[in-house]
């Protein structure tokens, strides 16, 4: 029972992940970006904004961290990946993110001095090779002839963003409630996007892009990062982060069923290659030099 809640987070988050292609035939990425967070914020401030007053004093202690963390998960990650949406497809924005835990770990390398393991050295090699494949639609040699296109890397930096996101937010370990933290992101988060929202054109909501920002707003900032935290509670956060695995599969699934996209053999190979990448990142903890690993806790995608 206790496993539902992680599951229904990552399905919750898989469906966003279509959300996101979706959008983009119905809404301005600048739009729905600055309008999803916008409605996370007001409906977490009855809630929330009482006990942010009480524990101002912390607050601005580390609000520049706060502001930080801010651009990284709400502003860069999602922003970029409706950017991208426009000319990759779900499936791919779906693999793509299942990369993170293993970005995260390579990250930590660096920020948190993590001794690297013999199954990041594997994991990272397979994940590499899975990512040229699905990158290349099943053609390698293409990539030296056309190279990457502009989603492909929105996608990857994006990617980046939220792994260092998850890395710096334990880095940092801000003493703060998790739902003051995440509250004061989103705020950060808001204003950092209302330039660009303020900039575009056709920033109109109508019966077509409502139900995506609904969507986006409610279930996956706030429904879905509820379940998540209650299955860390339940399970510990090692068990609960191996429900992520299975994002890029929901997502297939779902973008199959519900947006007709095709699903190809370069998706299953390129895409199965990095999610094995990942899962041995995961579990394969003996430390390639001999000293005692430490594993970075990953963070989920929203």
């Amino acid at each position: 029972m206790n496993a539902l809640f992680p599951l229904l987070a990552v399905l919750i988050w898989s469906i966003n992940a279509v959300v996101s292609k979706a959008s983009a035939t119905a809404i301005d990425p600048a739009a729905i970006s600055f309008y999803r967070w916008f409605l996370a914020l007001i409906t977490l401030t009855p809630f929330v904004l009482p006990s942010v007053i009480r524990n101002f004093k912390e607050i601005k202690q580390h609000w520049w961290k706060l502001l930080i963390l801010g651009l990284l998960g709400m502003v860069l990650f999602q922003s970029l990946a409706y950017y991208a949406a426009h000319t990759v497809s779900a499936l791919y924005i779906g693999i793509i993110t299942s990369f993170i835990p293993l970005l995260t770990v390579l990250i930590s390398l660096f920020v948190l001095s993590v001794v690297p393991t013999v199954g990041l050295a594997l994991g990272g090699v397979l994940s590499l090779i899975g990512l040229i494949w699905l990158v290349s639609a099943g053609n390698p040699a293409q990539l030296l002839e056309h190279g990457i296109g502009s989603g492909e890397i929105m996608m990857f930096v994006a990617s980046i963003s939220y792994a260092l996101y998850g890395v710096l937010t334990k880095r940092w370990a801000i003493p703060l409630p998790n739902w003051q933290s995440l509250y004061m992101q989103i705020l950060f988060g808001v204003l950092l996007l209302l330039p660009n929202f303020l900039m575009t054109d056709n920033v109109q909501l109508n019966a077509h892009n409502i139900p995506l920002v609904a969507f986006a707003g409610i279930a996956a900032s706030i429904l879905a990062p509820f379940l998540w935290i209650q299955g860390v509670i339940r399970l510990g956060a090692n068990k609960t982060s191996i429900f992520m695995n299975l994002a890029p599969i929901f997502t297939a699934v779902i973008a199959v069923i519900f947006l007709h996209e095709q699903l190809h053999s370069y998706h299953l190979i390129g895409g199965g290659i990095t999610l094995l990448g990942v899962i041995l990142a995961q579990r394969l903890r003996r430390p390639l030099f001999g000293n005692k690993p430490e594993v970075a806790e990953n963070k989920p995608a929203v």
